[in-house]
Order: C-alpha cells, then sequence, then structure tokens
C-alpha cells in the first residue's frame, strides 16, 4: 500500500491502494510514518508524496469498523497526529501532487506537505455530515485560516465539497492543473528544491511554521529571518551562491 523510492536525493512516497481509493488504515498509517523516517534517515533534499488511481486519499478506511468498539482516538492521537507532526517537521522540502478525493486524513497528509498541487477537479473539504463525524486531522485549522469561520462552517454543515481551482482560488494550495499534467509538475518542483539551497529553504519552513502556529509575530519574525541569514553565512551554499551571482554563472548548490 506504501511505496518509497530514494532517488538523485529525492524521496517518492506512494499511497497505492486505488482499489479503495488509498483510504488509509491503521497499518497504513505506521507504513507511511515509518517510509518518512527512512527518508529522513537517508537525508533526502526533497520528497514527493502522491496516490494512485482517481484519488489521492479518500481518508480513513472505515471498512470492517464497528463504531460501537472503534478506538477512534488510538486511530487519532496515537497514529495520525504523529505522522502529520512528522510530515510538518521533516528536515527537506515536501511536495504533493493530488487528484480525486483529498478527503478526511487524506486532507490532512495535504495540511502537512510544504507545496500541495492539485487536479484543477480534484474534491477537497469535509465529507463528514453524512457520517455524523467531526472533520478532523487539520482540516478545521485548515478552512478557518484560509477561509475563515463563516465559509469553513458552510462546507462543514453542507458536505459541499471545493474543486481544485476553488481550493487554490481560496489559498488553501499552491497551484491548481489539469491531472495530467500534475506529474510532471510536482517532479519539476521537486527536481528544483533538490538541487537547491536545502539549509536555506529549512530557515525559511521554520519561520513559517511559527507564522502559522501563532509563536512568531512580525517583529519576531525578523529577529528569526536576522538569525537565520547570519547563520547561514557559514554554510557552504551560502558562499557558493554568492560566488556564482558575482561570477555571472548559475549556482552549484550541495545542501549544505
Amino acid at each position: 500500500m506504501i511505496e518509497l523510492a530514494i532517488d538523485d536525493g529525492i524521496a517518492r512516497v506512494t499511497l497505492n491502494a486505488p482499489a479503495r481509493l488509498n483510504a488509509l488504515g491503521p497499518d497504513d498509517l505506521r507504513a507511511l510514518d515509518a517510509a518518512y523516517a527512512s527518508a529522513e534517515e537517508a537525508r533526502v533534499r526533497a520528497l514527493v508524496l502522491r496516490g494512485t488511481g482517481r484519488a489521492f486519499c479518500a481518508g480513513r478506511d472505515i471498512s470492517g469498523v464497528d463504531p460501537a468498539t472503534d478506538d477512534v482516538s488510538g486511530y487519532l492521537d496515537g497514529l495520525v497526529a504523529p505522522l502529520l507532526r512528522r510530515m510538518s517537521t521533516f528536515p527537506a522540502p515536501t511536495f504533493a501532487a493530488a487528484q480525486g478525493a483529498c478527503l478526511g486524513v487524506g486532507l490532512g497528509l495535504l495540511v502537512a506537505t510544504d507545496v500541495v498541487l492539485v487536479a484543477d477537479d480534484a474534491k477537497v473539504g469535509s465529507p463528514f455530515a453524512a457520517l455524523g463525524a467531526a472533520l478532523d486531522s487539520g482540516g478545521h485549522w485548515l478552512l478557518v485560516s484560509r477561509l475563515g469561520p463563516h465559509r469553513a462552517l458552510d462546507l462543514v454543515y453542507s458536505g459541499r465539497l471545493l474543486s481544485g481551482t476553488e481550493a487554490v482560488a481560496g489559498g488553501l494550495f499552491s497551484r491548481a492543473l489539469p491531472a495530467a499534467e500534475l506529474g510532471d509538475a510536482v517532479e519539476a518542483a521537486a527536481s528544483a528544491a533538490a538541487t537547491g539551497a536545502t539549509q536555506a529553504f529549512l530557515a525559511s519552513k521554520r519561520i513559517v511554521a511559527g507564522l502559522r502556529d501563532g509563536d512568531l509575530d512580525l517583529w519576531s519574525s525578523v529577529a528569526a529571518e536576522n538569525a537565520a541569514q547570519a547563520a547561514l553565512r557559514d554554510t557552504a551554499d551560502y558562499r557558493e551562491g554568492f560566488a556564482a551571482f558575482q561570477q555571472k554563472r548559475r549556482p552549484r548548490f550541495t545542501g549544505r
């Protein structure tokens, strides 16, 4: 179900259960966590996440789940939350290509990814009104922070799903493209990042996370930027970038 391939400094993680729309059960979440751990250990410089078939991820695999005995806390607190935290703090730029259904924990995987490219006809939102359940996996944060509370609750109450185009227009994700173009676009983005100044990217990733989480305001973010720049001055890529600019050539970054 979860496949990992590493090549040329890029990890490619694939959800490969198209018959069930890549819905995730407990074993799948453990395997996905292990894939990210292996990619981190390999010190890749970019990571791509995608799902095969007509859906990125339709959410939790509830086939065979008995609601009377369902250990929902074990699933969400014990498996989903730690995975999303690992994904959001992954020490390299991360990218996702998402088509079709992006729901529930599938939406959460996108929340925890740095750059998300979606098919223009993807389906994004909260289908939980029909289940008597609540939106989870960071979905409330995403909808409220990008769309505001009124539109977030409209989507929750109605169960209406946004297209990929609507989701990007509302600021949920990075770019909307025809589904046929997603693969090439996400590979190009990951390849560019994997040959870029990795330490500088990670400094920005940490600052953005601080702003997102409310740990930084304008002036503390300025201080964080200044500290990052001072630390980056001692990296090989900083010196290479300046030399390349002065010599009017393309830089050759090594990620160090």
